[in-house]
């Protein structure tokens, strides 16, 4: 393929090439903090008692007055969902279906984890740990398809 020597465009391969390198890198990068944030998780189930005035507040509430471990928790979470909306959207513009498929899959298991987890914050019940557990299991499965499905890039 030939360009123009003016055209600032880069060949379609290349492009193409650095759209998958982007996802690929995205994907890793949410599955490692996925991961992180999994024992960060079992760490504040475990150890840390939530006071019962945090009981039912808001995620800046428990960002602000919280736990320590529950405040690094809450952070990286809303971290977590920037980053997997990230590679949702990366995965938009190299049109790649699979990638689309599992991200948005992976966003929305992400995204209602956070829900039940702020439920779990609010109620303490066990059901919305558990629910909480499985989803973020789902997001991880999700990002790993993601590197599994898109070929790995060949940059010239």
């Amino acid at each position: 393929m030939s360009l123009d020597a003016e055209s600032p465009a880069r060949p379609v391969s290349t492009a193409a090439t650095a759209g998958l390198a982007r996802v690929r890198r995205g994907s890793l990068a949410v599955l490692v903090l996925v991961v992180v944030e999994y024992g960060i998780g079992m760490y504040v189930n475990l150890y840390v008692a939530v006071p019962r005035g945090d009981h039912g507040r808001s995620v800046g509430s428990a960002i602000t007055n919280g736990p320590a471990m529950l405040s690094i928790h809450v952070v990286i979470g809303l971290l977590l969902g920037l980053g997997a909306l990230g590679v949702l959207a990366q995965a938009v513009i190299i049109r790649h279906l699979g990638a689309i498929a599992s991200s948005a899959a992976g966003l929305f298991a992400l995204a209602f984890a956070t829900a039940t987890g702020a439920s779990f914050t609010s109620s303490g019940h066990p059901a919305d740990s558990m629910g909480m557990s499985v989803l973020t299991g789902v997001g991880l499965l999700c990002y790993a398809a993601n590197l599994y499905l898109l070929p790995t890039p060949r940059i010239p």
